[in-house]
């Protein structure tokens, strides 16, 4: 079986006499952008902190491809790369100066930091800003190089705190691409709790509530963990909502305006076949029908609503 990137064991933190989180386990095996959500003072941040050495925690273990985090922290350290919520930039410094700087934290052989340094900015495309200063950048240029100083050692694991926070729209867009990029070779957790943020760039959540792991799965997992319980349906030819109502299965009818209806019932695949059946036999024009997924809102939502 091919070892763990990441592998958590009996996770738990505690400040002063309140856990943070409790008891987390979860193990991570192959490429791609993992979601970290959960609302504020869920506990992700620090889960996120253990698994990136900046926090010890009280009980448990973490695993960074095979080596625990407790008895080697700086072995465990070489496989990760963290940029935290505020990237840790040097202003006075250029470009350049600044991952090379980096580049020595990291350890990374002196014959091989120039090279690192062409990488790393080729792939973050700021290698025409290499000689700016860190200052004279916009906001999404200066979250580039965060992610640069990320990802210059190579890392095998990428920890990404809020990458997105603060940005204007394009810089949001051009992030995400980046992201996904970067996905392509490593393993990349992205905690966030933004849920548009986890629909437009992760292939996998993890969802922390109340310093528990309440959801796990695949984006699409998580659009169908709680079972849809309704229609839209437009109909040219609409007959009352009395009517519409009175179908078997029915529990509410919402009008929507211009022929379109949202068909409250208890299930939703009974109630199609019926609505497209009955349509025919009394001449609605049935010209849309389909089961209305959940809102990831509403899912987050009733996910925290569990561990309350």
């Amino acid at each position: 079986m091919e070892q763990a990137i990441v592998k958590v064991q009996n996770l738990s933190h505690r400040y002063s006499v309140q856990w943070a989180i409790r008891d987390i386990n979860f193990e991570i095996q192959g490429k791609g952008i993992y979601g970290l959500l959960g609302s504020n003072g869920a506990g992700k941040s620090t889960l996120m902190n253990i698994m990136c050495g900046v926090l010890k925690q009280t009980e448990g273990d973490v695993f960074i491809n095979g080596i625990n985090t407790k008895e080697d922290p700086v072995g465990a350290k070489r496989f990760i790369g963290f940029l935290p919520q505020k990237p840790p930039l040097h202003m006075e410094l250029t470009v350049e100066e600044y991952l090379r700087y980096c580049a020595y934290l990291r350890w990374i052989p002196a014959d091989k930091i120039e090279r690192a340094i062409d990488e790393v900015l080729e792939k973050c495309s700021i290698t025409h800003f290499r000689k700016r200063l860190i200052r004279n950048l916009s906001g999404g240029y200066q979250q580039r190089v965060g992610i640069a100083q990320a990802i210059i050692h190579d890392p095998v694991l990428v920890v990404l705190d809020e990458p997105t926070n603060g940005l204007d729209p394009n810089q949001i867009l051009e992030i995400r691409h980046l992201i996904k990029d970067i996905a392509e070779e490593r393993t990349v957790i992205l905690s966030t709790h933004i849920l548009s943020e986890v629909q437009a760039t992760c292939d996998y959540i993890r969802m922390v509530e109340q310093g528990q792991i309440v959801f796990s799965g695949t984006v699409a997992d998580f659009d169908n963990y709680i079972a849809p319980n309704s229609l839209l349906i437009t109909l040219m030819n609409a007959p009352s909502v009395d009517e519409l109502v009175k179908l078997p299965g029915v529990v509410g009818i919402d009008e929507l305006g211009n022929n379109r209806f949202r068909v409250k019932c208890t299930d939703p695949r009974d109630v199609v076949e019926l609505v497209v059946r009955t349509s025919v036999e009394r001449d609605w024009h049935l010209t849309e029908v389909g089961i209305e997924r959940n809102s990831l809102d509403f899912i987050f939502a009733e996910l925290s609503k569990k561990k309350k």
